[in-house]
C-alpha cells in the first residue's frame, strides 16, 4: 500500500514541469532585415524626410504657383516683367533696395522680374528628374555589362572589361565640354528643339560617364559567383544563359546595386549643377544649375538670389549621401546592430 507521501510524490513526478514560453522566431529576408535596419536609423528617417518633401515640392511646382501667384515666365494673362522691375533691372519690391515682400519671399530676379521661389521649385523639378532619369539608364546598363562581362569568358569579357577601363580613364569635363557647340551648333536654330536636345544631350553625358563603376562591380561580384553550386546545377540542367543572368545572379547582387544606385544619385544630382553652371548644360528652361549661374552675376549686390539654389542643392546632395551611408550600412550583412 502507497503511504500518502509516496503519492504526493508521484503526483509531482507527473505534472509537467513550468517551462518559460520560447518566441516564435519568424523567418526574414535579408530586404525586410535591411530596411528594418533603415527604420531604427535616426539619420536614415530624418533624410528620408527632407528627400520625400523635396520631391513632393518639386512634383507639385506647377499648383504651388498657381496657388501662391508666383510665375518662372511671362505670357497671356500674366503680369509684364517690368511691373516688378525698376529701370536698372533689379525688383522694385522685396530685396535688395527693398524690405521683406510675402508675396515673394525670395524676392525677384533681376532683369527678368521672375519669381525666385517659382524658379527654385522648377529648378529642383527639373535637376531631380534628370538626376533620377540619368541613375536608371546607368543602372540598367552598367548592370547588363557588368553580367555579361562577368559570366562571360574569353574575348568577349576582354573587351568588355578594355571598354570599361578606357571610359574610366576619359576624362568627364572634356567629353561634355566637346558635346556642347556641337549640339549648340545643329539644334540653334530652333528654340523648342534645342532645349530638347540640351535635355537629352545632358542626360546622355551622365550616363555616357556615369555607368562604368557599377559595370565593375558587378562583374567582380558575378565573377565570384558563377562558380558557386548553385550556378554549376543550372548549367548542368540546360538552364539559358539568359535565366542564369537575371534569375539565378541578378536577385544575388541587388544589396550592392542599391548601394551604388543610392550613392550614384546625389553624385548626378551635383554634376548637372556643375554642367549647368558652367554653361553645358541647359540654356532653355530652369534648373538649379542654370539659376546659379544667372545668380552668380548680381552676388555682390543680390547674394539672396544665389544662396537659395545653393543651399537647396547642398541639403539635397548631402541628405542624398547620408541616406545612401544608412543604405549601405543597412544591405551590409557584416554591419553589426
Amino acid at each position: 500500500m502507497t503511504s500518502p507521501a509516496a503519492a504526493d510524490t508521484l503526483d509531482d513526478f507527473d505534472e509537467e514541469p513550468t517551462r518559460p514560453a520560447v518566441k516564435e522566431m519568424a523567418g526574414r529576408s535579408p530586404t525586410r532585415i535591411a530596411l528594418a535596419r533603415l527604420r531604427k536609423d535616426k539619420v536614415a528617417v530624418v533624410c528620408g524626410v527632407i528627400l520625400l518633401l523635396m520631391v513632393v515640392l518639386a512634383l507639385l511646382a506647377p499648383v504651388i504657383s498657381n496657388v501662391l501667384n508666383i510665375y518662372r515666365d511671362y505670357g497671356p494673362g500674366k503680369p509684364n516683367p517690368t511691373d516688378v522691375l525698376e529701370f536698372d533691372g533689379y525688383p522694385n519690391t522685396g530685396p535688395p533696395y527693398h524690405g521683406f515682400d510675402p508675396n515673394h519671399p525670395l524676392g525677384i530676379e533681376p532683369n527678368t522680374g521672375y519669381d525666385n521661389l517659382a524658379l527654385l521649385l522648377f529648378g529642383l523639378r527639373t535637376s531631380l528628374f534628370i538626376a533620377v532619369l540619368a541613375t536608371v539608364v546607368s543602372t540598367i546598363v552598367g548592370v547588363t555589362l557588368g553580367l555579361i562581362a562577368g559570366y562571360a569568358k574569353g574575348v568577349l569579357d576582354s573587351v568588355l572589361s578594355f571598354i570599361i577601363d578606357f571610359m574610366l580613364s576619359f576624362p568627364f569635363i572634356l567629353g561634355a565640354l566637346a558635346l556642347a557647340p556641337i549640339i549648340t551648333t545643329r539644334f540653334g536654330e530652333n528654340s523648342a528643339t534645342l532645349g530638347r536636345a540640351e535635355f537629352l544631350s545632358l542626360v546622355g553625358v551622365l550616363v555616357l560617364f556615369g555607368w562604368m563603376g557599377l559595370a565593375r562591380l558587378v562583374r567582380g561580384q558575378v565573377l565570384s559567383l558563377r562558380e558557386r553550386e548553385f550556378i554549376q546545377a543550372a548549367r548542368v540542367i540546360g538552364v539559358p544563359t539568359r535565366a542564369i543572368l537575371f534569375k539565378e545572379l541578378l536577385p544575388n547582387l541587388v544589396a550592392p546595386i542599391v548601394v551604388a544606385t543610392s550613392l550614384a544619385l546625389p553624385g548626378y544630382v551635383a554634376a548637372e549643377a556643375g554642367l549647368s553652371f558652367l554653361g553645358i548644360g541647359l540654356s532653355e528652361g530652369t534648373s538649379l544649375g542654370k539659376t546659379i549661374d544667372s545668380a552668380a552675376q548680381s552676388f555682390d549686390v543680390y547674394p539672396m538670389y544665389l544662396w537659395a539654389p545653393v543651399i537647396t542643392i547642398m541639403v539635397l546632395v548631402i541628405a542624398l549621401n547620408l541616406l545612401g551611408d544608412s543604405v549601405r550600412d543597412a544591405f551590409d550583412p557584416k554591419t553589426r546592430r
